[in-house]
Order: structure tokens, then sequence, then C-alpha cells
């Protein structure tokens, strides 16, 4: 049996925000049942024991959040939750008590979707449950994925601003490692270059690139389809169902064995693999 490094479940595809970096998605919107989560999760189980509960959507908007995680805590998840930081304060005693929660990623770019709150108010609510997470012994991301060829220091956009006042509330010193910055230990910065999403209506590449779908991590939809990565966001490469299929028996199917063999050549097969910005990363 095949194991990933993680899955990616999406408990909804509906979000409270529209910000410039997400492609969105025109799919039906929808939220899973508590019992749907778990028939998912448990297909999953075999496979991996890091799980993100997203893929697009915004969890926390979620109203029977409590219910899946602990489901996931249940089925002994090491769960990952990847949120806006708009709603933080409606489910920051239920995160932190969860013993499946073992890390909450807050995407501080998605300030640009959330101006009417104001900067400073929206980062003083996410450095607050930031430090009272970790307080809790949960890791805390604080993920800045805008870069545009700008310099780190912050001149694309508010950067510099959301700089400031990390160094304020985390004077340091601050410990630069390779996949990003610890501010206090259980609280890390992580930079990011700004990428396109992949969309089968944008020009294509050659192809020649590598992408770690299906090799180490696999995307399941809302409605139980199964798609190669977390960056499928409409769906366009389905390989399965989930609900009538067990995750081995879709890994196995001729299009996926295309997907992965493809790229253990550096040859993207998919359409939609051939336009993708992110996957561009890895042409070697």
């Amino acid at each position: 049996m095949r194991r990933l490094r993680k899955a990616y479940l999406e408990i909804t595809n509906v979000c409270n925000l529209c910000c410039e970096f997400c492609p969105g998605t025109r799919r039906e919107p929808g939220f899973l049942t508590p019992e749907e989560f778990r028939t998912l999760a448990g297909r999953l189980r075999p496979h991996t024991e890091y799980l993100y509960l997203h893929l697009m959507g915004e969890p926390l908007l979620h109203p029977r959040l409590e219910d899946i995680l602990a489901c996931g805590a249940d089925l002994g998840f090491r769960v990952i939750i990847t949120s806006n930081g708009t709603l933080l304060d409606r489910w920051e005693e239920s995160l932190c008590a969860s013993p499946a929660v073992e890390k909450v990623s807050i995407s501080l770019h998605s300030f640009e979707g959330n101006e009417r709150e104001g900067l400073e108010n929206y980062l003083e609510s996410c450095i607050g449950f930031a430090r009272r997470a970790c307080d809790a012994g949960k890791k805390c991301a604080l993920r800045l994925w805008n870069l545009d060829g700008a310099d780190t220091r912050g001149a694309r956009r508010r950067n510099g601003e959301i700089l400031a006042a990390l160094e304020a509330a985390f004077p340091g010193p601050w410990r630069e490692g390779r996949r990003g910055t610890t501010l206090i230990p259980g609280i890390y910065l992580e930079w990011g270059e700004k990428f396109n999403w992949p969309d089968l209506s944008a020009p294509e590449g050659d192809g020649h690139c590598f992408c770690y779908g299906l090799r180490d991590q696999v995307g399941v939809l809302w409605d139980g389809t199964v798609v190669p990565c977390c960056l499928d966001h409409e769906g366009d490469v389905p390989l399965g169902n989930l609900y009538n299929q067990t995750l081995e028996e879709i890994l196995n199917s001729p299009r996926a064995q295309a997907i992965y063999n493809g790229f253990s050549q550096r040859n993207a097969r998919e359409a939609l693999c051939r336009r993708c910005g992110f996957a561009s990363r890895f042409r070697v």
C-alpha cells in the first residue's frame, strides 16, 4: 500500500474572502458532514497520518468543525489547518484543545481581501492567536506567500508593515531555516513567491518539469473526487471518487499511473500540469 506524506481533504470549498492570489472555484459549493468526513478520512488514513483540512475554501467556516476535529482525533490524524485568519477568534478554544490539531497556518497575505477590518487589527488578532496556540502546544505558521521577485523585507504591498508588527511582537533573534524563519519556538514565518495556479485556459508550457502530486500528496474535493494535488482547484484531473473506490485502486488507475510515471521522467502528461506555475519551479 502506497504511503503518502500528506493528504488534502476539502471540508468546504466556500470562503468568506476574495483575494487576488486565490483563483477560487466554480464548483458547486458544499460542506462535508461529519459522517462524510469520517468515511473519506477513514479511507485516507492507511496511506498517511497528516491531514490538511482544505484544498479550496476556508475551513473555519465549517459549522461543525469541532465534530470534524474529534473524528480526526479518533482516526489518529495529525491535522493541519490553513486559514485566512479572519475567524480564529470563533474557533480558538476548539483548535487549541483538539488533540488532533498539529499546526495552524495563517495566510497573512489574505489581508488584501480583508481591508475592511484594517491591517493593524487583523495582525493583532493573528499574532495573539499564534501566541496562545503555541502556549497550548500547537505549531503556528504565519505565511506571506505573496513575493513577486521583491525584496524579502517587504517591497511588495504592505509586507513592510507586517514585518514591523512581527518584529515588535517577536523581537528575536529570529532563526533562519531552509523552509522558514523561527520567530520563537513553535511560531514560524514562511515566505513564498506568488505563483500562477494551474488553469486550462492559461498558455501551455513545454511540460518539462517535476511534481510531487501523487508522489507525496493527494487531494480530495468535498464531493469525494480525488485529484493529483492541492492545486487542482476545479477538479480538472479527476482520478476517481473515494466514496466508491479505495485510494489504492485510484492510485493504481491508468491515468494516475501515467501522471506518476510521467513526472518520474520529468514530463507533465496532463494539460493542467503543463499550465501550472508551481510545477514549473521544478524544471531540471
